[in-house]
């Protein structure tokens, strides 16, 4: 199946599936509810303007929507203030922001590195794949895995505008013979084990992205093997269905971020090449809407719109107000999607580590002691959201100052405890910024960063739905190794790609919203949603198979939905997890944890940076473990 050649942006949707229902005013939250795969493979054929009325109906009335609501309403205040803010800079002397953005591209653009021939590998509505090949008779009918929420469904219930990340009620009031089975993590990984043992033939050092996905660097077996890339992509396929009778598809690309972006054009069991020319790179990105980058979600894509950014050829022209409307992380990030820049290097997931949070900002030259001190205290302002955002505080403190003679120096101080505020940031920074003037008479400065390294998290305990453990910060100080690092060179270059936080960000969205769609499944009876019987000889034939996965020693699973222990066997594991998604249990910890406003917020005048749809931090990559460690291990869902 080859994605439609007619994309539509954020606005389009709106104004091309919703025109009879404005009356209420309701447009952009109809378009909201309609969930975050709205852009996933097999929606071409789709009515959304049925399946938004399907949702908005089902839901209205219901706390789920409620919030929906409240989140529309503030994400529109929100959007007038950036749009208030656009029209005051209109009327200013943006010559040189132009200056500095022309700088910048010209900058990045001699990074560009097309020697490398990096593919990603996305296994097709995976979940679905796998119960297919125990219950063949499912792949000809509409099927979803997950009840309460679906994680993912095959092709046949995408045509009916079902989805990942919709509510089971809704996706059963769209398609009513939908047949929807219960989750097996175990059997998941399993088959994701047996797809990376033939990745790793390709590329030892290949990267897990999810369970389901991942980036390989095919450039060496290129040249060993003396194959052109498509050959070895379809070569990798055909080994795939061959061994694991589950389909892929792949994108080929010069860099991760195009190969991502590649590897949706022609699912399911397709593959896509973007030459790697620079010609062919911008053409490619410059009609591509923004929402198919990755790191761009919902929220993102609905601000960047309503300033006229529709494609990322649209970047360019509105290129002076970027840094000054979104702030400077999202001004680099969106121009290294304007010029289809992004990194080369792939890695295992187990090296990714996060050593450092930290922000910059480039600017005239500066020489003012107040100038650099107010400077001084605004970039200690955006580190702190920073790592609110990413939940960390840092035991070391780094100032990076580049003088106009465009020499960089950086000082560093051990504060007496983890600092993550502005105000404790901006205190001990302060004293290094003061033995530079001394150090250097009439010192003058055109950029200026606050880096926070040996990073404790502050990241508490809690629901972290369809993952099988939430873990503790560490209390003994010590660098958490959840999330990848931006950093490879401690000293004076860091944040070089800034998209793995934008990433990150748009994950999480997505799993918000995995999260509050769980919350409204569970005000409907899920009487409707039809369990498909399980195969009558299931127990016998796996009898001796459960046994084996007994641990030793009482070993025990977390829940996480209770986030109880449970015994450490697949089959009453994950009859628990059903049990708690089709019980009150969720309602009540979600109710706890996540309070719905009576009112939006009052949104600062101070900043116009957003709190959602930008860098947040970046947990590390999940591998392939054995069942001993699968309680540690975080499940993303298939695609």
């Amino acid at each position: 199946m080859t994605e439609g050649k007619d994309e539509a942006t954020v606005q389009d949707l709106i104004d091309r599936n919703l025109p009879q229902i404005s009356t209420d005013g309701h447009d952009s939250l109809r378009y909201h509810l309609l969930g975050p795969s709205l852009t996933k493979a097999g929606q071409d054929s789709v009515d959304q303007q049925k399946v938004s009325e399907i949702i908005y109906n089902a839901s209205k009335g219901s706390k789920y929507f409620n919030n929906e609501e409240y989140k529309d309403k503030n994400l529109t205040y929100k959007i007038e203030r950036i749009l208030a803010r656009k029209r005051q800079l209109e009327h200013n002397d943006l010559t040189s922001d132009l200056r500095r953005a022309d700088e910048y591209i010209a900058e990045i653009e001699l990074s560009r590195d097309l020697s490398q021939t990096i593919i990603h590998i996305d296994c097709d509505a995976f979940y679905a794949a796998v119960e297919e090949l125990d219950r063949p008779e499912l792949k000809d009918v509409p099927m979803a895995v997950g009840k309460g929420v679906l994680t993912t469904c095959n092709y046949h219930a995408r045509k009916f505008g079902c989805r990942s990340g919709m509510a089971g009620f809704v996706a059963m009031k769209l398609c009513p013979e939908l047949i929807c089975l219960p989750l097996n993590f175990g059997k998941y990984t399993a088959k994701a084990g047996e797809v990376r043992e033939i990745l790793a033939d390709y590329d030892p050092r290949f990267e897990s992205a999810s369970i389901d996905e991942a980036y390989l660097n095919i450039t060496q077996y290129c040249q060993d093997s003396q194959m052109d890339p498509e050959d070895v992509v379809s070569q990798i396929r055909r080994e795939v269905h061959e061994k694991t009778k589950i389909t892929i598809s792949a994108g080929i690309a010069a860099n991760a971020k195009i190969a991502k972006i590649a590897s949706n054009r022609n699912k399911p069991n397709g593959q896509f090449k973007v030459a790697s020319e620079r010609n062919t790179i911008l053409a490619f990105m410059r009609d591509l809407p923004t929402r198919k980058v990755n790191g761009v979600g919902r929220v993102f894509e609905r601000e960047l719109d309503a300033i006229g950014i529709k494609t990322c050829g649209d970047i360019f022209a509105q290129r002076a107000y970027l840094s000054k409307l979104f702030g400077e992380k999202a001004f680099h990030f969106l121009m290294q999607c304007y010029l289809g820049l992004g990194r080369t290097s792939i890695q295992p997931a187990e090296e990714f580590e996060r050593k450092s949070v930290g922000t910059e900002s480039t600017f005239r030259d500066m020489s003012g002691k107040a100038e650099l001190r107010d400077k001084l205290r605004w970039i200690a302002e955006e580190l702190e959201k920073d790592l609110t955002r990413t939940q960390f505080k840092g035991r070391t403190l780094v100032l990076k100052a580049k003088l106009h003679t465009y020499e960089v120096l950086t000082r560093q101080v051990i504060p007496p405890k983890a600092v993550h505020t502005a105000d404790d940031l901006y205190t001990y920074a302060l004293p290094m910024m003061a033995k530079l003037e001394k150090e250097i008479p009439g010192m003058k400065l055109r950029l200026m960063g606050l880096r926070c390294t040996n990073l404790v998290s502050t990241k508490k305990v809690g629901i972290d739905f369809f993952g099988l453990q939430r873990s503790r910060p560490a209390d003994d100080g010590e660098n958490a190794p959840m999330l990848k690092s931006l950093v490879t060179d401690e000293n004076a270059e860091w944040e070089v790609w800034p998209e793995a936080e934008f990433e990150e960000a748009a994950r999480q969205e997505r799993q918000d919203e995995m999260n509050e769609l769980e919350r409204l499944s569970q005000e409907e009876h899920d009487e409707g949603i039809r369990e498909y019987p399980k195969h009558p000889t299931d127990m016998k034939r796996h009898a001796g198979e459960y046994d084996k996965r007994i641990v030793e020693a009482e070993e025990l699973w977390n829940c996480p939905i209770c986030t109880r222990p449970q015994k450490a066997n697949d089959k009453e594991f994950n009859e628990h997890i059903d049990h708690c998604l089709s019980r009150q249990t969720i309602k009540e910890a979600v109710r706890d944890t996540s309070p719905v406003p009576s009112k939006p917020p009052i949104i600062e005048n101070s900043q116009m940076t957003t709190s959602r749809g930008r860098p947040s931090g970046k947990r590390k990559l999940p591998t392939v473990v054995t069942h001993k460690s699968e309680s540690k291990k975080r499940l993303f869902f298939g695609q």
